[in-house]
């Protein structure tokens, strides 16, 4: 028996594996030690599905290393076995990214320590959620740049495809604010990496759907946190001035956090929404009347927040809260994300409301719409409009029911949309719900694709790694 056999049946490991001595070649001591290990279906049916409810892939076996040594360890065997690998965070992909079919899933659930925080930056594992992260930097006065706006997430996941949050016109993407990674690439070679050590590799893993290596651990730069945070929601008639006023607020730069919705408002039509935020500490207060003046909204339906900001980045908790009342967090998601381009963007908006219904989206769905600046976003394989204003454009879509027929019209619709988004233009966030094949991926990646394919090559030459995307 190899040493990386014995590590992957190894206690310290925790693996969960459906293995015979037909698959794996095991002695029969080998096969009695994984019939051993405790929940073994259970841990395979859990990583056979995720966050989507779209798609469904079981693996042969489940894995939870705690270190990246016994991560490189079975990326080695899976190599020699010619087994698929895809590392899982919290889960939360919505179509099937994070799975691997009759191969191996890496639950990154034990590699989720905080190791190191320094008054600018911090040192996590993977597998750490952005929750525990703000937990510990806010106990130092600090937070990360961006924060998505769901803290339950994990740090390696949303560093594999950018990480994009309410501040990313200021301080770009997650992936924008990272020093440093240790990784594990697809030949089983443990690698740390940066701006100015193996640049090559830094820039294939950040948002490089992880394809060229599974990130065991990530040093985040951080920064100040404010106080508070005070939040503005307004509502506008019609699609038109809330854009306006978006790209006037956006421009003249008043506000810290910038989004937006379009809403169902349940009788057919649509509600617009801009949300806002701007940061401050107890010894200025902001000027409210500066920060709307001028602007097109129904001012007496305004919202206006304060909280602490921990309290308003942990807001979402909230939401997912009622989702899971309603019954809501467990069905399926067939949501399409995407940049549009600012000259065409409410054109283009405008075509896909006219073809979306209430039910296209559900009671708690929504359309994100807003404007947002791209000088800060320098991560070389994240994908946006080349144009200094690009508009996020989400169809965010919470079906009523687990009805799975409508679910699959709902991916159908999507990869529509997808195409004429991309024709007028557009890209993708790459995590939506819709197939996508080689020659989709080689046009998305555009520019970046040889630089990319060569990465690949080189880093994972066996083409193990993240088979969910389908790209190679």
């Amino acid at each position: 028996m190899t040493s990386d056999r014995r590590t992957f049946l190894g206690t310290g490991l925790g693996i969960a594996a459906a293995v015979t001595s037909h698959t794996y070649g095991l002695t029969a001591a080998a096969q009695a030690d994984a019939a051993e290990m405790p929940s073994r279906d259970s841990a395979r049916s859990e990583a056979s599905g995720d966050f989507g409810r779209l798609i469904h892939r079981e693996p042969r076996a489940v894995a939870q290393p705690v270190s990246s040594a016994e991560v490189a360890s079975l990326l080695r065997l899976a190599r020699s076995e010619g087994l698929k690998v895809a590392a899982r965070g919290q889960g939360h992909s919505i179509y099937g990214r994070s799975l691997s079919e009759d191969g191996i899933v890496i639950d990154m659930g034990r590699l989720g320590s905080i190791r190191e925080l320094r008054p600018d930056r911090i040192v996590v594992e993977a597998g750490a959620t952005w929750k525990s992260v703000l937990d510990a930097t806010l106990a130092q006065g600090l937070t990360p740049p961006v924060l998505t706006n769901y803290l339950g997430l994990s740090v390696g996941g949303t560093l594999a495809v950018g990480g994009i949050g309410g501040a990313s016109s200021r301080h770009g993407m997650q992936t924008d604010n990272v020093l440093e990674f240790d990784v594990v690439t697809g030949d089983g070679q443990e690698l740390t990496c940066s701006a100015t050590s193996n640049p090559n590799a830094f820039d294939a893993v950040r948002a490089g759907l992880g394809q060229c290596g599974i990130i065991t651990r990530a040093t985040l730069r951080l920064q100040r946190a404010p106080e508070r945070v005070r939040r503005f929601q307004l509502f506008y008639l019609g699609l038109t001035e809330l854009m306006a006023d978006q790209r006037r607020v956006l421009a003249e730069e008043r506000f810290d956090q910038l989004q937006g919705a379009i809403l169902p408002d349940s009788a057919g039509g649509w509600r617009y929404q801009l949300d806002a935020a701007v940061y401050y500490n107890e010894d200025r207060l902001p000027d409210d009347a500066a920060l709307l003046k001028i602007l097109s909204d129904t001012r007496s339906a305004a919202v206006i927040t304060d909280l602490t900001y921990g309290e308003d980045a942990a807001a979402f908790a909230k939401f997912e809260a009622l989702l899971r009342s309603k019954g809501q967090w467990a069905t399926p998601k067939p949501w399409l994300l995407t940049f549009l381009h600012a000259r065409n963007a409410e054109q283009i908006a405008r075509d896909v409301l006219a073809g979306l219904t209430d039910a296209d989206v559900g009671p708690f769905g929504r359309i994100t719409c807003y404007p947002m600046l791209t000088r800060a976003c320098r991560t070389p394989l994240f994908r946006l409009p080349d144009e200094s204003i690009v508009f996020p454009f989400n169809v965010i879509r919470m079906p009523a029911s687990n009805d799975a027929a409508a679910a699959q019209r709902m991916v159908a619709q999507n990869r529509v949309l997808y195409d004429r988004i991309r024709s007028a233009g557009g890209l993708q966030y790459p995590v939506g719900a819709f197939p996508m094949s080689h020659g989709d991926w080689k046009d998305h990646f555009g520019s970046s694709w040889p630089r990319f394919s060569e990465s690949k090559q080189r880093l994972d030459p066996a083409n193990l790694l993240t088979p969910g995307y389908g790209i190679f």
